[in-house]
């Protein structure tokens, strides 16, 4: 190999199989399965801590005579949070590894839910709120990069939505987690619920789970010390950096691709953020009690369960673009009908709502990892992320808002309207996964 190899000739499937990483062997399949359910564990333990609050909002808003916008304000705390520190997360786990990131972002979710219990007025709320949410920044681009790590080309696309089905499971069980501490203690018992089993947990795997030591830059390195003995010091190694950075740009292999799903990604995120925020609002004024709204948001996390496991095979089938576009109509539709919908017709109209609201996402993850070089998934996955969770805590706020000045029926619609621009914009960037584009999303 010669002196100053860019890091795209060492970031091809041969280069990674060359230096041993992933390790081949049924051993190595093993250890990456072990790995591979503990990471999803903790992924549904970690989403069903942020799940589980949105069928409490009506409770505390009633306790804490909140607003729509104030509620809105709380969920995008929440969110905001979650999203404010990822990229330094996923950078931290490229030199450190992911397993202490995982269990004390997981414990610090934990705590900031059970301080939330002790809170009686707005500020305070928004407070705790906020430290619950900085714990979740560990969670999707540690995760993502971790698991992207452990499995070949061939099996990560598998292995990803293992990933994130995992975390639709655990919003399935968040409102009778919440919802059961609600019943006996109001929704202070249902945040204290939700924080213990994110403290036991994050201690459980800490515990329980081993390290996972080395990553893919690393390993790279040392491929290029053995290959080029004598010629590998800190200027060399800091020209090599520098050139993938100036080439490259954090990884990212197509910045056009690249920045079109993530655009995309926004748009899905908010209509997403925005309608688990005001729905238990929706649901409220359709004389559901807290039981049935426990439910209905089962139901609807059920569904979107589905969604994340059936769109990818169905995007494989019919393509993302096609895939993409009819589940955002059907989204779309949801949000503009649903709040018409009668008591005896809201969990029959949830279900196509719920499996289409999330199973975009599910596509979207898909095509992240073909367009970034292995060795800095961590910081790419971070950003993405970043900037569709930051979609996610805004939308709460801006449509909470528009509820307070037209009605939940008209911000419902409003936030339906905009989610069909996502339809065109599939049309743009289908175009940067065309021709040599395409190439890339298959490698």
């Amino acid at each position: 190999m010669r002196y100053g190899t860019r890091m795209s000739e060492l970031t091809s499937p041969t280069a990674v199989d060359a230096v041993g990483w992933p390790p081949a062997g049924r051993g190595f399949r093993s250890r990456a399965g072990w790995h591979l359910a503990s990471v999803a564990s903790m992924h549904a333990v970690s989403d069903a801590l942020f799940a589980g609050v949105y069928p409490l909002l009506p409770l505390i808003a009633s306790d804490l005579h909140l607003s729509y916008g104030q509620v809105g304000a709380v969920k995008a705390i929440l969110g905001g949070a979650s999203a404010l520190l990822q990229v330094p997360a996923g950078m931290l786990a490229e030199t450190v590894g992911e397993h202490l990131l995982l269990a004390a972002g997981t414990g610090a979710v934990g705590l900031g839910l059970i301080a939330m219990a002790a809170t009686a007025t707005f500020i305070p709320l928004l407070i705790w709120t906020a430290l619950a949410g900085i714990g979740g920044n560990t969670q999707h681009p540690v995760a993502n990069a971790l698991v992207s790590r452990l499995f070949s080309d061939a099996r990560r696309p598998q292995a990803i939505g293992t990933l994130n089905f995992a975390g639709d499971i655990g919003k399935i069980a968040a409102p009778f987690i919440g919802g059961l501490g609600a019943y006996y203690y109001g929704w202070r018992g249902g945040v204290i619920a939700l924080g213990i089993t994110g403290l036991v947990f994050a201690v459980v795997y800490a515990l329980a789970v081993p390290v996972t030591r080395g990553s893919v830059a690393q390993a790279m390195r040392d491929q290029f010390a053995a290959s080029t003995p004598g010629a590998v010091t800190r200027h060399t190694l800091s020209i090599w950096h520098r050139d993938s950075w100036r080439v490259r740009a954090w990884g990212i292999r197509n910045p056009g691709a690249y920045g079109a799903l993530t655009a995309t990604g926004m748009l899905d995120a908010a209509a997403r953020g925005a309608a688990l925020a005001l729905l238990p609002f929706v649901f409220d004024r359709a004389s559901l009690t807290p039981a049935e709204t426990s439910v209905a948001f089962a139901v609807l996390f059920g569904a979107g369960a589905a969604g994340k496991f059936l769109c990818g095979p169905l995007a494989t089938r019919a393509g993302p673009t096609v895939t993409i576009m009819v589940t955002e109509i059907v989204t779309a539709s949801g949000l503009i009908l649903i709040p018409f919908a009668p008591k005896a017709a809201i969990l029959w109209a949830i279900l196509p709502f719920g499996f289409s609201l999330n199973g975009t996402s599910s596509v979207l993850y898909g095509l992240v990892a073909p367009f970034v070089d292995p060795d800095q998934r961590g910081r790419a996955y971070g950003l993405f992320y970043t900037s569709t969770l930051l979609a996610t805590a805004s939308a709460p706020v801006i449509y909470g808002a528009i509820a307070d000045i037209v009605g939940l029926t008209g911000s419902f619609a409003v936030l339906g309207m905009i989610t069909l621009a996502i339809v065109p914009l599939a049309h743009r960037w289908r175009r940067a996964f065309d021709g040599a584009d395409h190439q890339a999303v298959n490698t």
